[in-house]
């Protein structure tokens, strides 16, 4: 009984510690924030009810809007963080050396990307880009045209039957395609998902893609103890180990293929790059090449994608500036009827270049970015404590 007593008044002395401890530092943020506008916060509730609607996105604008370019938001059991669209204050952030680490919300890729290029702390992603960027190389980028064109086909073909049928939705063409390249050109290994969108390994990727954006944008998925109850938490467990899986045997067979040819002297691809760091004795192990393969697989494919169908987009909205790319095409890809497309006659494309740039600024494939400050942080007359981008 006495025991019982004693174990029961630890407890509750334990969660009274962590409540004052919560409260201090909750408050004590607060205060240092204190000259960053916002959204006035609610006791222990913060700002969560201005994200109530789930459209995070478009609360996000709608704060900026009210209350300028730099906005605090505090939410409950979280850093505060602060929300920035100044273009001089986000290049001090990016420009900065000591600001590589990423924000906790990045952890929900964790399961699937573990510390990949994406979600890597600092001192590893500058190890890790070292490693990787040789494979992404305008040198190495002209060996990929082939792979490239191969799948654009593919695509070519499946939206010439779509002509005439009014609206179409491309984003999901678009997305298998890049899917196939990206494969393709990372590992090595073609999964045809243009033609069996079907299989485990596809429906698996988008069920992530799915899943791991959809937890960035909801404040109760954020919380990993709510987000084990939910139906998102077991599909997730299930497309974890197809992918894995399919990651792992990847990785043994071009082992295999590297080991007993001359290949690897000539290999162009990202995880024959990792394979041949790794017998180098770089010292990177099976699980960070998985890890690195995988981040490859979900931003190249992502990201690509959604580029594209906003270029497409804007130039369905501006059949002027499109009727421009499709003479300049005519003029450097398609001239002496020579229907191929090399590298040196994509580097000519200067319209289209600056056509894709002005679309990714306005809209960018990630509209948002986060970081985890760990020193204070100085800009203009400002001077930020240790806080969470």
């Amino acid at each position: 009984m006495y025991l019982y007593i004693l174990i029961t008044a630890i407890c509750l002395t334990l969660l009274m510690l962590l409540i004052i401890q919560w409260f201090r530092d909750y408050y004590t943020n607060e205060k240092y924030l204190d000259w960053i506008n916002g959204a006035r916060p609610l006791p222990v509730l913060g700002n969560a009810l201005e994200f109530i609607s789930g459209d995070v996105i478009s609360e996000f604008y709608r704060l900026h809007q009210q209350h300028g370019p730099i906005i605090k938001i505090l939410l409950p059991f979280q850093p505060p963080n602060v929300s920035v669209t100044d273009h001089a204050l986000l290049e001090t952030i990016f420009r900065s050396a000591a600001l590589l680490n990423k924000s906790n919300d990045y952890r929900f890729t964790h399961p699937w990307l573990g510390h990949g290029l994406l979600t890597a702390p600092g001192e590893r992603w500058k190890k890790h880009r070292k490693l990787i960027a040789p494979a992404f190389s305008f040198e190495k980028s002209q060996y990929f045209i082939d792979i490239f064109e191969k799948h654009s086909c593919v695509l070519l073909e499946k939206l010439s039957k779509k002509v005439g049928e009014g609206t179409v939705n491309i984003y999901p063409y678009i997305n298998l395609c890049t899917l196939d390249i990206i494969c393709e050109a990372a590992m090595g290994t073609t999964i045809n998902a243009q033609s069996n969108d079907k299989s485990d390994y596809v429906y698996s990727v988008k069920e992530m893609c799915r899943i791991v954006i959809g937890r960035s944008l909801s404040i109760p998925k954020s919380f990993d103890f709510l987000y084990q109850f939910t139906k998102d938490f077991y599909k997730q467990n299930k497309a974890l180990k197809i992918l894995h899986e399919y990651s792992r045997n990847v990785i043994e067979f071009r082992k295999k293929v590297l080991l007993g040819s001359s290949e690897q002297a000539s290999s162009n691809t990202l995880l024959d790059l990792l394979l041949d760091s790794k017998e180098t004795k770089v010292g990177i192990s099976d699980s960070e090449i998985r890890e690195e393969v995988d981040t490859f697989m979900f931003a190249g494919h992502d990201t690509v994608t959604s580029a594209i169908s906003f270029i497409l987009y804007c130039l369905a909205m501006h059949p002027q500036v499109q009727e421009r790319v499709v003479k300049e095409m005519e003029a450097i890809l398609w001239s002496h009827n020579l229907n191929v497309a090399t590298y040196g006659r994509l580097q000519k494309l200067r319209y289209l270049e600056a056509v894709i740039k002005e679309t990714l600024r306005l809209y960018p494939s990630v509209p948002i970015y986060c970081r985890r400050v760990v020193e204070d942080l100085h800009f203009g007359r400002f001077c930020s404590v240790t806080f969470a981008y």
